[in-house]
């Protein structure tokens, strides 16, 4: 082992050594190198490599080949593959050499860490040159008498060698220079040649590994030649339009070699390119005229040529030219159709003729005019109209009818064969069947079976269909023995309605029509869907169809989806048909969000969100309530409205008591004789001299009849028994009436029996005699049948006492003279004088009579005056026997409170005796 100084000197040595003018490769000079030196090896073969030491650096370093390790391009070769040969010199083998890289480098590592580079080398790998093949060799024309010779081949593989390519020719007793390609290895030209003369030709190729040679070409330079194409090429038009004369010049001589020609021709704007028959132009030439052209048509025109036995090659193709054939008339009528408008009138056509200008090769020139003849074949006496018509339609207005329809187009030359169109009054006649379309390359076929009957033609119409306007109907025409045709043209993610006809040779059939997409997508938006009616538990949904223009396809499906906020969505599938659905089985009060979904066979597009409530009643629960609860209010109505009227008299007299109206009061028709109203200003005004002559108040005690003798009871007889004939037909005032209070009346019991307290009718009676002291009767009373009270206005609140207390047990005075007296011992009574004797002067005054009685009824106003004048008779009797009454004052002879009498009779006496009513 080396200790660091000896690799420290080593090292010294080792740099002096490169350093020195007599080392010439540095390491390599001092302490070995490597055997082969830059070899060049076959790919895939085996190879080893010996690396020498020299003996200087084992002397100096003690340097061994057991220290040598091999590194190809820094990287470590295994040392399975090492081999000492010896103490200098160490080898190692690779099997394969399409692993090798460069450089392979012989390496020292000395005391197992420090490596030092010994020498290095560069390997090469390649492959031999194989042998060029496909030969061949062609003669260019370059000017009337420049000839050049290419030739060119196949080099084979690529060696990854530096190979040479050569091409060489020789005659046979003559060798000429070889030629070396340049920038390429598979041709190369030569410029001097001889014609008629055989040469032989082959290519050398040679490389490190080796070399090869193609196979020999013997060939006669005058057959590989390529002539210049022709030159000066014209076209010109003949006397006939289907003829055109081609001229040209050949650049080549006869001397050298004799040509034959070719000629392409097509229309100008077509691809195809059509040729003139080789036999005929088989000749040398200069000119040839081509034949069986279209009429006024362009056409572009080109040649070649070639050695005449057709050895060579053909040259390349002229310039081209372009020629126009002259005019011809028409070689067909214009394809014609029609459009019937019916909507103004059944019975009057609009019929819009159409029909598609000729293509040019149909044309045969310019069409000047169109001649339209229409002949009524309804009606043969009608006279045929014609038509000049420059553009490719026409309106007519006819009657409803079978039309033969005529039309022919007319250029310089001549006019074309009639188009003739059949217009029936109805289409009768069979339609196809089975119409289908299907998208072709960009076409829409549209195929189908063609009906029983013979057809001469079929008529396809198209238009696009758009909500925003009208159909343009575009339409061709087919052969009858055809079954389908490619429509051109047709837009993608567009809807076209397609409708065929047939038409047959006495009429035509009715049309069957078909929609159809070439290409289909999705939808460019949803529907827009929105509520109609919203209920408790279902709601429907309504939306309008999307327009043909955002369909961009069959609509297959709409797709309803719906959720609440918290649920999961539901979805509904509908028919696209339907612009209506109702959804079910929702909760009631609740929020919905719904959105829909439109469908094609080419995707799907959703609609905006839309969100409704549910009601929290159903149809008619709210009813159900309120119905009945309406009932039952009207029904309490309608039993309180026939309470109330049952029960009206005492509602109405708790409510609204009875206020007597004065107005319809017929207190004035008491007495046939009313006196004016009182002046209440002066007393001799209110009681004139003699109006009263006296004043009798008598008041009879029920319990107290014993008091008074059978003659002075005996006009209360009377009365009784006036009562008894009147019960039942008079009544009297102030009865049971809210104005009026109860009065005691008089016991008409013969057995003197309690007097009851009664509402019976107090009747009045009014005796007017010669005014006491020529004094005015401050009140004239009759008899009165109304059972209307008395009113404070026809009582006079000074005619009335405060007695209003039902309950009171006597009888009320009433008023004489105009003054009261209140007896407070007896406060239901009214005072007014005191009962004197009959001798104390005439006669003036009143009773007061009340008449007790439950029912007692009105009398007749005779009856009454009858009864009461007798009972007055008898009553004036008794006292003119008996005894005067007289006026007289409280305190002249008062009268004690026992012997006043407990029921009155109030009488006016007037002069005329006495008048009740």
């Amino acid at each position: 082992m080396f200790s660091r100084w000896s690799w420290v000197a080593c090292g010294f040595y080792l740099v002096l050594n490169i350093c020195s003018p007599d080392a010439s490769s540095g390491l390599v000079q001092s302490c070995g190198h490597i055997i082969p030196e830059s070899p060049v090896l076959a790919l895939g073969s085996n190879f080893t490599a010996l690396c020498i030491l020299n003996e200087s650096c084992l002397d100096f370093g003690n340097i061994y080949a057991s220290q040598i390790i091999w590194k190809i391009k820094n990287r470590l070769v295994p040392k399975e593959q090492y081999r000492e040969i010896n103490r200098t010199v160490s080898s190692v083998t690779f099997n394969d050499t399409s692993s090798l890289a460069t450089p392979l480098t012989c390496n020292i590592l000395a005391d197992g860490q420090m490596e030092q580079n010994i020498y290095g080398i560069t390997v090469t790998v390649g492959l031999a040159p194989e042998k060029p093949k496909n030969l061949s060799c062609i003669v260019h024309q370059v000017s009337r008498f420049t000839y050049v010779m290419t030739c060119t081949w196949d080099p084979g593989r690529h060696t990854f060698l530096d190979t040479q390519f050569k091409l060489r020719y020789s005659w046979p007793e003559e060798v000429f220079p070889d030629c070396i390609p340049k920038d390429v290895n598979n041709s190369c030209s030569i410029t001097d040649i001889q014609f008629f003369v055989n040469t032989e030709i082959w290519v050398e190729a040679t490389n490190a590994l080796g070399k090869a040679e193609s196979d020999r070409l013997v060939v006669d330079p005058i057959d590989i030649v390529k002539p210049l194409s022709p030159q000066n090429v014209s076209v010109t038009s003949g006397i006939l339009p289907t003829v055109l004369q081609l001229t040209w010049e050949n650049w080549i001589s006869y001397a050298v070699m004799t040509l034959k020609f070719n000629i392409r021709y097509r229309i100008v704007g077509d691809t195809d390119w059509m040729e003139v028959p080789s036999e005929d132009t088989a000749s040398p030439r200069t000119s040839f005229s081509v034949q069986g052209l279209r009429p006024y048509t362009k056409y572009i025109f080109s040649i070649r040529c070639m050695k005449e036995d057709g050895q060579g090659y053909w040259s390349d193709w002229s310039e081209e030219k372009i020629g126009t054939t002259i005019e011809d008339q028409p070689s067909k009528g214009p394809p014609i159709w029609r459009i019937i408008d019916t909507s103004h009138s059944p019975a009057f056509w609009t019929v819009h003729l159409i029909w598609k200008a000729l293509k040019p090769f149909e044309a045969n020139g310019v069409i000047l005019q169109y001649e339209v003849t229409v002949r009524d074949k309804s009606s043969l006496s009608c006279p045929v109209k014609k038509y000049n018509v420059t553009s490719t339609n026409h309106t007519l207005q006819l009657p409803e009818g079978t039309y033969e329809v005529t039309l022919v187009a007319r250029n310089s030359v001549g006019a074309s064969p009639p188009s003739v169109l059949l217009i029936p009054a109805s289409n009768s006649k069979a339609p196809v069947k089975n119409l289908r379309t299907l998208p072709k390359h960009d076409k829409l076929w549209v195929g189908w079976t063609a009906p029983n009957s013979y057809v001469l033609k079929y008529v396809i119409e198209w238009c696009l269909v758009s909500s925003s306007s009208d159909c343009i109907i575009e339409w061709q025409i087919a052969q009858g023995d055809v079954q389908g045709v490619d429509l051109k043209g047709i837009k993608p993610f567009k809807c076209y309605l397609i409708t065929v006809y047939p038409l047959y040779a006495d009429g035509q059939g009715s049309g069957q029509s078909v929609k159809a997409y070439l290409k289909q997508d999705r939808p460019s938006k949803g529907p827009t869907v929105q509520t109609k009616k919203v209920g408790k538990a279902e709601a429907v949904l309504t939306w309008n169809h999307l327009t043909v223009e955002e369909q961009n396809g069959f609509i297959r499906n709409y797709t309803i989806l719906y959720k609440t906020i918290d649920g999961n969505e539901t979805v509904v599938t509908v028919d696209p048909s339907k612009t209506e659905y109702t959804l079910s089985s929702l909760t009631s009060d609740t929020l919905y969000t719904v959105r829909m979904m439109a469908s094609t066979d080419n995707g799907s597009s959703t609609g905006p969100d839309f969100t409704f409530t549910t009601q929290k009643f159903g149809k008619g629960e709210i009813e159900a309530i309120v119905v009945p609860v309406c009932l039952a209010f009207l029904l309490i109505v309608l039993l309180g409205v026939l309470f109330c009227f049952n029960k009206r008299d005492l509602i109405k007299k708790h409510i609204w008591p009875i206020v007597p109206d004065p107005s319809k009061s017929n207190i004035a028709q008491w007495s046939p004789q009313v006196p004016a109203k009182h002046n209440f200003n002066s007393k001799d005004q209110m009681y004139p001299e003699g109006s009263f002559t006296d004043v009798s108040v008598v008041e009879i005690e029920a319990d107290d009849k014993k008091s008074f003798s059978e003659q002075d009871l005996k006009p209360f007889d009377l009365l009784k028994k006036e009562k008894s004939t009147s019960e039942g037909h008079s009544s009297g005032i102030g009865g049971s009436s809210c104005m009026s209070s109860p009065r005691q009346s008089v016991s008409d019991s013969d057995e003197g029996e309690t007097t009851q307290n009664t509402s019976s009718t107090v009747q009045y009676s009014t005796v007017v005699l010669n005014g006491y002291r020529d004094q005015t009767p401050l009140q004239v009373f009759s008899r009165s049948e109304s059972t209307q009270p008395l009113l404070d206005s026809e009582e006079r609140s000074e005619d009335h006492s405060g007695g209003a207390d039902s309950t009171a047990q006597r009888q009320q005075y009433f008023r004489q003279n105009g003054q009261d007296e209140t007896n407070t011992d007896r406060p239901c009574f009214e005072r007014t004088k005191q009962i004197t004797h009959a001798d104390e002067g005439d006669l003036v005054g009143f009773v007061q009579l009340q008449i007790s009685g439950q029912s007692s009824q009105p009398l007749g106003l005779g009856m009454e005056k009858n009864t009461q004048e007798a009972a007055l008779s008898s009553v004036l009797q008794t006292c003119t026997e008996g005894q005067t009454v007289r006026p007289g004052t409280v305190e002249e002879n008062p009268l004690s409170v026992d012997e006043m009498p407990k029921s009155y009779l109030p009488q006016t006496v007037r002069q005329g005796g006495y008048m009740p009513q």
